[in-house]
């Protein structure tokens, strides 16, 4: 079952009711187990308490010290950590986007600036030392674009643009019109 909250914490019910066991039990296991490195807590409880890849993880991470998995609640979170360059490329791209379509909503979803229409996302960006990758949604919408996309690292999912990208505002607002016009149809 996915958990919606970003606070690992939230998976001690789910441990609980699984393994029969209180969090207190498993807090004192993850002390006895406190020198191993990650994976190796990950595998002790995987391989001798059956836990599940997501319930380890949330578990060896909270007794780490790392009790969300949520990074950034804001943009500027998000690009305060970038090169200047970068974050100065990324806000553009949000410009460009968000001047065609003001009324969606720029948020950040899995670590990352998504843009959003009610529910449903219609593009998203990700950063790298090396790149900015931007993330188009939709079915087959990397095809369908692949003769703008030459200069561009063209991955499974994702474009792969330079830190220093001179926007091509055209480009990013038709793929976005793509995923908008797919949720309109769907």
């Amino acid at each position: 079952m996915a958990q919606s909250s970003a606070d690992r914490s939230s998976f001690f019910p789910a441990i609980e009711k699984k393994h029969g066991l209180p969090m207190s039990y498993w807090h004192d296991q993850m002390k006895t187990i406190a020198e191993l490195k990650y994976l190796e807590q990950i595998a002790f409880l995987r391989e001798n308490h059956g836990f599940s890849q997501a319930h380890a993880n949330a578990l060896v991470l909270y007794s780490r010290g790392n009790t969300t998995s949520k990074r950034f609640n804001t943009i500027d979170e998000f690009l305060r950590p970038l090169d200047k360059t970068e974050a100065a490329t990324i806000r553009k791209i949000i410009k460009a986007v968000s001047v065609k379509y003001p009324k969606l909503e720029w948020v950040i979803a899995w670590n990352q600036p998504m843009l959003k229409q009610g529910t449903k996302y219609a593009f998203g960006i990700s950063a790298s030392k090396m790149h900015i990758l931007l993330m188009p949604l939709g079915d087959d919408v990397l095809k369908v674009f692949e003769s703008r996309l030459g200069d561009y690292g063209v991955l499974k999912k994702t474009i792969q643009v330079p830190l220093d990208w001179k926007v091509d505002a055209k480009l990013l607002t038709d793929l976005v019109k793509f995923r908008l016009d797919e949720l309109k149809n769907a």
